[in-house]
């Protein structure tokens, strides 16, 4: 397949044009994510003002509730940046509407053994050694948050469906009424009815129920979704093999990196003064996860562009796609890191008046920069990696960056050479540090053309695609 090389000229009005096309996702998509995680950690807050049991009850039962659930639909989710952007850019877009389908009984499927082992959260938490009290509260939260799984399951599967069109707007203004339409419903449950603990879960639920409710509209109904609308029927279920095939890898990238992060802060409860380290770890892993919405954005907007031009059979596309995004994403990084370094002295604050508290997280901002970039950096190439397909070398490289470099180094250092809280962040640096360079140095040597004609050969067979059969294909 011979691609026009473009001039000079060309490829700076292109990436002039791909670095807008970049913000109309990355901006509005920022919005979404963090709408999104605010709507199911909100309730948090607010159960703070119900006593020490409750707040503490709820954020072990959200902690593990993330690991066990939410974090695995959301890893095979991104599956369909692949299958539906690459399938949307060769303008078959009926098959954008069928991996969709596809995608939600899939991930219905999974929830069934996830909502089994949250009936018995109270059982797991006191086997791992937790308060008994605590345990059965927080059992009796995941047990209520169960209901919150399937429209969970839809929402990422709509929300990708919808990114890879780059119908990002719809979205926001969605996610924006559901997050008010929660927040007014949680403190009515907790506050006005008393429901505690359950009330809040619920709230959650409902609310994920009607921001799915109010896609499906848009969906239905909206001009912009006419052409990749996709009819129930059983070649649906063809795309189960295909989906299964990415998201598996998708899921292992995701949960390999969110779950080691869980890990240090479990870690840190065993430290000397466990309190206080847990509390400084609790802040910084906060912040990371707040400012984490941003570069996952700019990764989002790469997955579409990448995946968009790939399925067109345009590897020059993608290619000025990926230095667009990595350009926005340095610029981004580079003031959150500074911006963040000069209000190290006060940044405590927000989160505790703790004398003690404050000063942890004053030190600890130089590692937070550090961790910032890299985790920026190895956001928006997970995007690319995404969008290219190749998730499966991603969590190849995942598992070797947090299991292999990050949590052996975060263990050497904070208990064997005794640097306490900075030692366990610091190995979480190393593996985010080893990440992102490997993503770039398989970026930089990724072959675009070859990733184009795997691409248009996915689109357009089941099969799975072998070197010597895309050439022989494409010739013929």
């Amino acid at each position: 397949m011979e691609v026009p090389l473009l001039t000079g000229t060309q490829r700076w009005r292109t990436a002039a044009g791909d670095l807008n096309r970049v913000n109309l996702i990355a901006l509005p998509m920022i919005v979404v994510t963090l709408s999104q995680y605010l709507l199911r950690t909100s309730p948090i807050f607010m159960l703070g003002h119900l006593g020490e049991l409750s707040l503490s009850s709820a954020s072990i039962a959200t902690s593990l509730s993330n690991v066990t659930g939410f974090s695995l639909l959301f890893g095979m989710a991104s599956a369909l940046e692949t299958l539906c952007g690459q399938a949307y850019g060769a303008k078959q877009y009926e098959r954008v509407g069928a991996f969709t389908y596809g995608a939600i009984f899939c991930l219905f499927i999974v929830c069934l053994p996830v909502c089994v082992l949250w009936i018995y959260t109270e059982e797991l938490l006191i086997l791992m050694g937790q308060d008994p009290l605590i345990s059965a509260e927080a059992g009796k939260y995941t047990i209520y948050l169960i209901p919150t799984l399937f429209p969970y399951a839809i929402l990422q599967s709509l929300v990708r469906y919808l990114q890879t069109q780059s119908l990002i707007f719809p979205m926001l203004w969605t996610a924006l009424l559901s997050l008010c339409f929660q927040l007014l419903l949680c403190w009515s449950f907790v506050f006005k009815f008393n429901l505690g603990n359950g009330g809040a879960a619920l709230s959650i639920a409902i609310s994920y129920w009607f921001n799915v409710a109010l896609l499906v509209l848009y969906v239905k109904f909206s001009p912009t979704c006419e052409k990749t609308r996709a009819s129930f029927s059983k070649d649906i279920f063809l795309t189960v093999r295909e989906f299964f095939r990415f998201a598996v890898p998708s899921a292992v990238m995701v949960c390999l990196e969110w779950w080691s992060f869980e890990l240090v802060i479990l870690l840190s409860g065993l430290l000397p003064n466990p309190e206080l380290a847990t509390s400084v770890l609790a802040v910084c892993f906060t912040m990371t996860s707040l400012h984490y919405h941003i570069p996952y954005s700019f990764g989002a907007a790469a997955s579409t562009l990448v995946s968009n031009e790939l399925g067109a059979g345009k590897p020059e596309g993608a290619r000025i796609a990926v230095y667009a995004v990595v350009v926005l994403a340095v610029a981004e990084f580079v003031i959150a890191s500074t911006s963040l370094y000069l209000c190290r002295g006060i940044l405590g604050y927000a989160f505790s008046g703790e004398k003690q508290v404050v000063e942890g997280v004053k030190e600890m901002v130089p590692l937070l920069c550090m961790s910032i970039v890299m985790d920026s950096s190895q956001a928006v190439l997970s995007g690319v990696a995404r969008g290219s397909g190749w998730q499966h070398i991603g969590a190849y490289v995942n598992l070797g960056s947090y299991y292999i470099v990050g949590i052996p180094v975060a263990l050497l250092l904070g208990f064997v050479l005794d640097l306490k809280g900075k030692g366990l962040w610091s190995g979480l640096v190393a593996g985010t540090t080893v990440q992102a360079l490997s993503l770039s140095f398989i970026t930089s040597l990724t072959n675009w053309d070859n990733q184009a004609r795997e691409a248009r050969h996915r689109v357009f067979t089941h099969k799975i695609p072998l070197p010597d059969e895309i050439e022989a294909h494409l010739i013929a």
